[in-house]
């Protein structure tokens, strides 16, 4: 446990709006800056790193959560379907029980947003499945809670209310990406927890497990696929207002004949200045023809040296949003583009801690008019933003040049 924690009790209110920019080195892909330390930076510089602490250790047990009880459920094929038809695993409720416990334990005035609820976890008989995931990981004894408790614990990221006044809050999204999850090793999936201070991102961290890290050039890669005895598996992303954002291998991922590091390596987006030469990621559930800058260019998934005139490189990686955003934050996207459709809701759960992921490495994250996501437009549960068109993140450079093609798109004839 981490002594102190209630002293962001005593803490006034932040000063700086979360888009405001912050003066750091221009960003470069292989500009690589590393140190040695719980955090990756002077406790001083970070306001919230009491907060920040606590939310790397919970994301680093969350995700060894995941590992354990994906092995299960592969092996036993106990994956569920939620009314939405995302599937969902017992993982998805003890990440949010996990950290719920915790987190009410350490910051027990900090309300929690979540996806969750445990009505349909009950209406399954999977309560016992999930205590026991649970128990593994938390630093309760495993006699001091109850099944009650775990349920409450999840319920309470969903039953959270506001309602005008500015808000103190986390954010977490259990499993992001769990269409990749139930694929075992074969997609990505993350944990994401940030915090909000009166609609202001201050800190994100991700941590996704299934990460390929290439430790022979220092660097990151995400892959579709990998072994599991990769001793490069799993990372960790943090992000704390006008720090910079980090990377590090996820301690729980290391093997028994690797010798663990505690080494933070700095991202930053890529250095792309040319809108036909960036990297784009899209959603697996939309088509390029769908989105406006179809107009302009057609989608390839060759190589570079393979791209011919008037297409642009389509990566073609993984499932959900905090993990394109994780891809643009380390720069080995340009560009993560959504289309909200009329009939879809977008929650705040899956973009907050990417958001500010990709802000501290030098991108920029707005709705397609290049207006800023507002986190607190859901007034009363803060569960849902309300982006114009969609989502654009990118590293910056070609931000108002797409948004300027996304506007015009409607009057382009196609090529």
């Amino acid at each position: 446990m981490i002594p102190g924690m209630d002293l962001h009790l005593l803490r006034s209110p932040p000063g700086v709006r979360f888009f405001r920019r912050h003066p750091s080195p221009a960003p470069l892909r292989r500009r690589l800056v590393t140190v040695s330390s719980i955090l990756p930076f002077a406790k001083e510089k970070a306001k919230y790193h009491i907060e920040l602490e606590a939310a790397v250790e919970l994301v680093e047990r969350a995700c060894s959560l995941c590992i354990d009880v994906q092995r299960s459920l592969l092996s036993d094929g106990r994956i569920l379907e939620k009314n939405d038809q995302t599937p969902v695993t017992v993982a998805d409720f003890g990440v949010q029980a996990l950290v719920s416990l915790e987190l009410g334990k350490l910051f027990p005035s900090i309300p929690l947003v979540a996806e969750e609820d445990s009505g349909f976890l009950q209406s399954q008989n999977l309560v016992d499945l999930v205590v026991s995931a649970v128990s593994d990981k938390t630093s309760f004894h495993e006699e001091s809670f109850s099944h009650a408790d775990v349920l409450e614990a999840i319920d309470r990221g969903e039953r959270t209310e506001f309602g005008t006044k500015p808000a103190m809050y986390w954010i977490l999204d259990p499993i992001d990406g769990t269409r990749g999850f139930v694929k075992g090793s074969k997609a990505l999936y993350v944990v994401g927890l940030s915090l909000v201070v009166e609609g202001e991102i201050m800190l994100g961290v991700m941590g996704c497990p299934n990460w390929v890290v290439d430790t022979s050039h220092r660097s990151i890669t995400g892959v579709q696929g990998y072994k599991n005895s990769s001793p490069g598996l799993g990372i960790i992303m943090v992000a704390h207002v006008g720090c910079g954002t980090w990377t590090k291998r996820l301690r729980h991922m290391l093997d028994s004949s690797f010798k663990p590091s505690s080494d933070w390596t700095r991202c930053f987006v890529d250095g792309c200045s040319l809108v036909h030469k960036a990297n784009f990621c899209i959603p697996d559930s939309q088509a390029w023809e769908s989105l406006p800058l179809s107009v302009f260019y057609d989608a390839t998934t060759n190589d570079n040296d393979g791209i011919r005139d008037k297409e642009i490189r389509l990566l073609p990686f993984c499932c959900g949003s905090l993990c394109k955003y994780l891809m643009v934050a380390s720069g080995g996207a340009s560009v993560f583009i959504l289309e909200v459709k009329p009939e879809r809701v977008t929650k705040a759960w899956d973009h907050a801690a990417g958001m500010i992921c990709v802000h501290e490495a030098g991108g920029k994250v707005t709705d397609w008019e290049g207006s800023e996501l507002d986190l607190a437009a859901d007034q009363v549960k803060r569960r849902i933003i309300y982006p114009a068109g969609g989502v654009l993140v990118t590293n910056g450079k070609i931000h108002q040049q797409i948004v300027e093609m996304i506007s015009s798109s409607s009057t382009v004839v196609r090529h």
